[in-house]
């Protein structure tokens, strides 16, 4: 972990860009909470091939005009070169130097891979296009990416990211510390001492959660998923247990050194401010 110690705390809350205008109302109610918190950033997810730009950007726009640091995501797979040069040129446009560079997901009933197949391929391309103009974002895997060749296959994955110009990066959210731990100390064994901020995922609903991370490849332990189903459908009981559990998984990541917490909010403000008063942040 020594790597990872030596970097400045960086906490930050992710959303997804909403569909309507209860949802535009809902989120703006619930950045405006969590920016109460200060965080270093938000950021604001991309949709397969690009299909969420123009909401992704309004949302990102709305939370800087406001005076907060915000950071629009973008992914390749689906798209043009000449696609990703115009979303690029549209952020830098609007004064925005911080992206999460992502691969992405095919979107569905697409065949093609897109001009850029890899997310060391956009981070390639970005900085042959605009240089050092952003800070760059990139994710990583402590349970290793479900399509993943093999544990060893997935960090060096990772390390190409970081060696074609990633400044820090994100992993997807995990349970076990552990996991955390030993992936910070293989990625030191390549080489790799950029800030990796752990992502982290507040519990809310069981059914939900299952899905989003067997479709993601992120181990919720044995443990986790008996005691959860448990309480079957004990929304309530669901809730405290996770915000239990949630809680001290971050001290734990914190206590060891890691670099920060980036909250995958799901666009709710509550599970992540109970978690942040808990901690004493």
């Amino acid at each position: 972990m020594e790597s990872q110690k030596k970097h400045p705390r960086s906490f930050s809350f992710e959303f997804f860009p909403p569909k309507t205008p209860e949802g535009v109302a809902r989120l703006r109610a619930t950045w405006q909470q969590l920016a109460q918190l200060k965080p270093r950033f938000f950021s604001c997810t991309y949709g397969a091939g690009g299909s969420t730009r123009e909401r992704t950007l309004a949302t990102v726009l709305e939370i800087r005009q406001a005076g907060f640091h915000a950071a629009p995501h973008i992914s390749c797979v689906g798209s043009t070169r000449e696609d990703i040069a115009a979303t690029l040129d549209l952020y830098r446009a609007q004064g925005i130097r911080h992206i999460v560079a992502l691969r992405g997901d095919l979107p569905s009933g697409s065949a093609s891979l897109g001009e850029l197949r890899y997310a060391n391929e956009l981070v390639a391309f970005i900085r042959e296009r605009t240089g050092e103009h952003f800070h760059i974002d990139v994710a990583c895997y402590p349970d290793f990416h479900p399509q993943a060749k093999s544990p060893q296959d997935d960090e060096r994955n990772f390390k190409r990211k970081v060696d074609a110009g990633a400044n820090s990066a994100i992993t997807q959210y995990f349970y076990n510390a552990e996991s955390y731990f030993r992936f910070i100390d293989d990625c030191e064994a390549l080489g790799i001492d950029i800030p990796i901020v752990p992502g982290i995922m507040p519990i809310t609903n069981y059914t939900q959660l299952v899905r989003f991370s067997d479709a993601c490849g992120a181990d919720v332990p044995r443990w986790l998923r008996l005691k959860l189903a448990s309480f079957h459908d004990d929304i309530a009981s669901i809730r405290s247990f996770g915000l239990d559990v949630v809680t001290d998984l971050c001290d734990r990541l914190l206590a060891a050194g890691a670099p920060g917490l980036h909250f995958y909010t799901m666009n709710q403000a509550g599970p992540t401010s109970t978690i942040w008063q808990r901690l004493g942040l």
